[in-house]
């Protein structure tokens, strides 16, 4: 079973390890391996651990929480479930493309494909929503072997730059939702028969 709820400060840590499980995963032979390898769940936790606490232009972070014999071994499990993905956001920090940004989102390899990053869209979009953004928007490298996902979800690419990151010149895009109305539909939980 997956539960998504407000990330709290306890989460810091694991949140930090799916970031950097997920990185080392999606962006391997994309960033050089010598800079994967450097990354640390300790030194993530600690920005995650101020992530968390901030709640200023509208920031939030929601967390997937396992629980069950299947859980993934090696995460914090205290409070009954264990960290599997995580999405924050908050207002947009550039004006232009969305009145709001979904900042990060990570899901670890072995939860893709069940659902739970469109819940964790849902969760943010939702919130997003509630702080007053009548959109919302998103930067992904176009490198991220993921990002058909956005699409799936009704993304539009609204722009493209090129962006100098552990040494090299990579293209990111931005995807917008306009309304934000148009990704609440797109997550929304299927109906059951």
């Amino acid at each position: 079973m997956i539960a998504i709820r407000r990330a709290r400060p306890n989460d810091a840590a694991a949140i930090g390890a799916v970031h950097v499980a997920t990185w080392r995963s999606a962006y391997a032979g994309v960033l050089p391996d010598e800079y994967l390898t450097g990354l640390s769940a300790m030194r993530h936790a600690g920005g995650y651990s101020q992530a968390i606490a901030d709640r200023r232009d509208g920031h939030a972070m929601f967390v997937a929480v396992a629980s069950g014999p299947d859980s993934p071994p090696g995460f914090d499990g205290r409070e009954g479930g264990i960290v599997v993905g995580f999405v924050s956001g908050g207002r947009a920090r550039r004006p232009g493309f969305g009145n709001g940004e979904v900042e990060t989102l990570y899901v670890l390899d072995d939860y893709r494909d069940q659902g739970i990053g469109r819940r964790l869209m849902r969760a943010m979009a939702a919130h997003l929503a509630a702080v007053g953004c009548r959109s919302v928007m998103l930067w992904v490298l176009e490198a991220n072997p993921t990002r058909w996902f956005y699409l799936r979800l009704g993304g539009r690419t609204v722009a493209r730059e090129t962006i100098r990151f552990a040494g090299q010149a990579l293209e990111q895009i931005a995807m917008a939702w306009d309304p934000i109305d148009t990704l609440l539909a797109a997550t929304a939980p299927a109906r059951e028969a």
